[in-house]
């Protein structure tokens, strides 16, 4: 028996909660609801959701606190529904830990695409070889487990796959466009892409100012440093 993935739908608009519980649970999907961030939060710490779809300004708790105190807890992917048009809240929703995000009003077959690509990243865990190591990071691409040097790291779906695409060439250079491939994330194009290496190395370099792994290649893209071997943390 197939258990139905569930998708945890954030807003305070009625109707739009409404309408989505609706089309997603057409779907296939089992969706719970709540207007707010506070409601929010004991709904994901009981229902343990898949995904979830986050509106940005609600009363309470909005998307912006609700963020950080969910990635404490789960690594769920969340796509962010903003009606906000400023790039600058966009990307301070993937600074806290968003994976993606739609602007309202969006079509629902949009939406749906972004839903089933997060939740594919999300559930890649089959086996694919043996974990990689590259200087004290240690990465297993079957549990999806990641640690620098004796202490556990906990990513998020998109985190993850930079990571493991970098790790899987170091010394490669990526461009942004081929890393935003990886993520499949929304058209802020190359600023989500920095986004997100910027906190993935938050959590794995010892000083994300001065990256000892993660290496920028001006104008171009990013690269796992080539002699990250040498590199202790």
């Amino acid at each position: 028996m197939v258990v139905a993935q569930t998708i945890l739908v954030v807003d305070d608009k009625a109707n739009l909660r409404a309408m989505l519980k609706d089309y997603l649970g057409e779907q296939g999907y089992r969706v719970v609801t709540a207007e707010n961030g506070q409601d929010a939060l004991f709904a994901a710490r009981y229902e343990k959701p898949d995904l979830v779809l986050l509106d940005v300004m609600m009363p309470k708790m909005d998307g912006f606190t609700f963020l950080p105190a969910f990635r404490r807890e789960s690594s769920a992917p969340v796509i962010l529904l903003t009606a906000k048009l400023e790039e600058a809240d966009k990307v301070a929703g993937l600074e806290l830990g968003a994976d993606d995000y739609v602007t309202k009003p969006f079509g629902m077959r949009e939406l749906l695409a972004r839903v089933r690509a997060q939740l594919r990243r999300a559930q890649q865990g089959a086996p694919t070889g043996a974990p990689r190591r590259v200087g004290a990071i240690v990465l297993n691409p079957e549990t999806r487990a990641v640690r620098v040097g004796e202490r556990a790291v906990n990513l998020t779906p998109t985190e993850f796959e930079l990571l493991e695409t970098l790790m899987a060439s170091p010394g490669r250079v990526f461009t942004r466009a081929e890393l935003l491939d990886v993520i499949g994330a929304a058209a802020l194009a190359e600023r989500t892409v920095d986004v997100h290496v910027r906190n993935l190395r938050a959590k794995i370099e010892s000083d994300p100012a001065a990256p000892q792994y993660i290496e920028t290649v001006f104008s171009v893209g990013y690269r796992l440093n080539p002699l990250a071997d040498e590199v202790e943390i």
